[in-house]
């Protein structure tokens, strides 16, 4: 028992080293530098990236470079930097959620995804699912597309994951649904993440009048018929609403730090 206590302590420290290396470093690692730098053998090492990866502690971008996982994401927009806007936004929430009855989510950019940082649950039995723990591509959601249309989060290039037939899988039809966004206020999917499911989503502005984050709602398509419009105006007042909220924090943070200067 103690030698299989001691092969156990000693699995978690070589991957905690892993984990710690990749978390580390100033962009993502490759595999033969992971070996390297932890001094691991190649098949201990595979084992352990693979466990991590399932873990969601580390992730391999698109050349396969390791870097920190989702979880990590998730940690650093729900504690970090965007805990006083899930604070202050809580109650903006449960007014939607009451208004509308359905999910209703609070979004930031976190690098070139969307995070799902706030959420208030349908009040309803179809439609009831915790999206703060999905990674959702973000031109298939219209959380995603408020954030692009503000330039809070970078606009991809060229062809898109398609998801649905509904997809919007190229750049140029993207764009043209960013220019929509912006004249009207509100994005809007229908069945492009999945076949019945609709959302529409709002920018969020901090003290600067800059995007911070995107208010929005969702639910089954059915439901969602003839009330778009109207989801879109209730979400923008409430938007307008939570924004004012934020910038009164801005101002009175700016006029504190201002005070103790002086």
């Amino acid at each position: 028992m103690v030698a299989e206590s001691a092969k156990g302590t000693q699995a978690v420290e070589r991957a905690a080293a892993l984990v710690a290396t990749a978390v580390r470093a100033d962009e993502p690692l490759g595999f033969a530098e992971l070996v390297e730098s932890c001094d691991l053998a190649k098949s201990t090492a595979s084992r352990l990236l693979t466990a991590l990866e399932r873990a969601e502690l580390l992730e391999r971008d698109a050349n396969g470079l390791y870097r920190a996982g989702p979880l990590f994401w998730l940690y650093a927009a729900r504690h970090d930097r965007w805990d006083e806007l899930v604070r202050l936004a809580r109650p903006t929430l449960q007014q939607l959620g009451d208004d509308t009855r359905e999910t209703v989510n609070l979004a930031v950019a976190q690098g070139d995804r969307v995070i799902q940082v706030g959420q208030v649950d349908s009040q309803y039995m179809l439609g009831t699912r915790d999206w703060t723990q999905i990674d959702v591509p973000p031109h298939a959601s219209a959380l995603g597309k408020v954030l692009y249309a503000y330039a809070a989060l970078p606009v991809p290039r060229g062809g898109l994951q398609r998801l649905t037939p509904r997809t919007v899988a190229d750049g140029v039809a993207l764009e043209h649904q960013l220019g929509q966004t912006r004249r009207q206020g509100f994005a809007v999917t229908v069945d492009e993440l999945e076949i019945g499911l609709s959302g529409v989503a709002v920018p969020v502005r901090g003290g600067r009048g800059e995007v911070v984050a995107a208010l929005g709602v969702s639910g089954p398509t059915q439901r969602f018929q003839g009330r778009v419009d109207e989801v879109g105006r209730l979400l923008t007042d409430r938007a307008r609403g939570l924004s004012a909220l934020l910038d009164r924090g801005s101002h009175q943070e700016r006029r504190s730090g201002s005070e103790g200067a002086a």
